[in-house]
């Protein structure tokens, strides 16, 4: 006997592994980070962003530490996107002067320390939103 489903049924399934890698990617992109910061912000070699960018590497949950560094810098931008919207002026804040942060938000991206303390930053003042 045949199950009937909803020929959308298969789209609202979506895998996690490729709609976090897709996601990743079009932050990367609207945010003009470079495969090489990319990279050290996931803890993965160029190579393995440059796969990523081709379509021929996905982000796994076994692969721990990149998931979970990946779900923060897309959280990051959602909230980024909220008060300043994806476009050049969210660049211009991260790639500038922060003297709350300490530094240039951009660079703190590449620690897990600097990306959740400059993550807590902007979800604080989105907050008062």
């Amino acid at each position: 006997m045949l199950a009937l489903t909803h020929p959308d049924a298969a789209v609202s399934q979506a895998n996690p592994e490729q709609t976090l890698t897709k996601a990743l990617r079009n932050v990367a992109l609207l945010l003009d980070l470079k495969q090489s910061s990319l990279a050290r912000i996931l803890g993965v070699s160029n190579a393995t962003v440059s796969r990523l960018f081709a379509s021929a590497y996905s982000l796994s949950r076994e692969r721990g530490k990149e998931w979970e560094m990946a779900v923060l810098l897309v959280r990051l931008f959602r909230s980024l996107d909220a008060l300043l919207g994806h476009d050049e002026h969210a660049r211009q804040w991260l790639n500038g002067d922060n003297t709350t942060l300490g530094g240039r938000p951009i660079e703190m991206l590449e620690s897990v320390e600097g990306l959740v303390r400059v993550l807590h930053y902007v979800d604080a003042h989105r907050g008062r939103i």
